[in-house]
């Protein structure tokens, strides 16, 4: 399996990253955008691991394919703030490290997550080294649209515009990766709007399922402040344990990366060096902990927004096919004792409770006010 067969309902992405990985001079910088699950940093691990084959095809069986897509390749730096932004320091260390010349590769490759996360300030600091890298340097970025990147950033950089895959797509990769059955694959698919990363986790983990039933079932037993206090409280309970499952997941499989690429003994005493980068990992894994949280929170409301999009969807008589079909008829019933109006006013109120919740705002003190608000 090729690198490429990693981008789930990319054709014209995938055409467009061959061509680059075998031009002798391809682009020194790069912009990935697409809406949240349509794969921007895997296309852009892609292009960095086609880059840096051994075959300069992207086979994904050489081991430069391998560590380069799983961000261990020497000459690969995948950064991932754990801020809500970038910081100048954070942005300051990868222009230093962008001048290092590559060490085993061709390219030193600079993958930047949440480039968007930028302030102009920090855009700046980027702006001369994504500019004029050195001769040996690329500059992968990705970010939800270009409209969220600093104009003299993208200005600079080559577009690659991803879009949502379909269910399809996305059922057809968890029936092959993960033999999921393909009824499950399909439900998984529709309930993650078609988000790879969450709808392998639905098809794998029943307690992901859950918890995600339980979050969309909430508007159905509010019918006054105390239940939408409560409900505001099950809400943050279910959002704080499910961060910790993903967490966890994450954390072993990222552990377990870095056990194969180190070369680590499968039992026995752990070398000094590896126990060190092990000691490194870990380290990291904790300050990251904030920022899942706040991502599956986030995560959570979006699933609340589906229960209203489907009941809006209901009173507009769109014909629409429900996200939450599970749910039929009491959607329905909820939206004959509703108006469209309201329903829109209460999507804008956990559109607002998404934005509070990235501040340093207490996000049990937001639930409740947008638990409140919906009654």
């Amino acid at each position: 399996m090729t690198v490429w067969d990693q981008l789930v309902g990319q054709h014209h992405v995938v055409e467009q990253l061959e061509r680059a990985a075998r031009d002798n001079n391809p682009t020194h910088a790069w912009l990935f955008t697409g809406p949240p699950g349509s794969g921007r940093s895997t296309a852009a691990r892609a292009l960095a691991a086609a880059l840096l084959c051994d075959h300069g095809t992207g086979c994904g069986e050489c081991h430069s394919c391998r560590t380069a897509f799983a961000g261990s390749h020497a000459d690969v730096m995948h950064f991932v703030t754990e801020n809500p932004q970038i910081s100048i320091d954070e942005a300051r260390e990868l222009v230093v490290k962008a001048q290092d010349r590559p060490s085993v590769g061709q390219w030193r490759v600079m993958i930047v997550e949440d480039a968007d996360r930028m302030t102009e300030r920090t855009s700046n600091v980027m702006l001369k080294a994504i500019e004029e890298p050195p001769p040996h340097t690329i500059w992968l970025l990705c970010a939800p649209s270009p409209m969220d990147v600093l104009v003299t950033i993208r200005s600079r950089c080559r577009p690659v515009t991803l879009k949502v895959p379909s269910a399809q797509d996305v059922a057809q990769l968890l029936v092959g990766r993960h033999n999921v059955s393909q009824e499950r694959a399909i439900e998984c698919a529709r309930l993650a709007q078609c988000h790879v990363g969450i709808a392998t986790r639905l098809a794998l983990y029943d307690d992901a399922r859950t918890r995600r039933q339980e979050v969309v079932s909430l508007p159905l037993n509010m019918r006054g402040v105390t239940q939408a206090v409560r409900a505001a409280d099950r809400l943050h309970r279910l959002a704080v344990d499910e961060s910790a499952a993903n967490a966890e997941a994450r954390n072993d499989e990222e552990r377990a990366q870095l056990l194969v690429a180190l070369g680590a003994p499968e039992s026995g005493r752990m070398p000094p060096a590896i126990r060190g980068a092990l000691n490194r990992l870990e380290a990291d894994q904790k300050r990251r902990s904030r920022r899942i949280q706040t991502d599956t929170l986030d995560r959570f409301l979006i699933d609340l927004t589906t229960f209203y999009r489907d009941v809006l969807s209901v009173q507009l008589h769109t014909g629409t096919e429900l996200i939450n079909q599970h749910l039929s008829g009491d959607i329905h019933d909820y939206a004959g004792n509703s108006s469209a109006e309201q329903t829109l006013e209460r999507i804008d109120v956990i559109s607002e409770t998404r934005d509070r919740i990235r501040t340093n705002v207490s996000a049990q003190l937001a639930f409740e006010a947008m638990m409140v608000s919906l009654v």
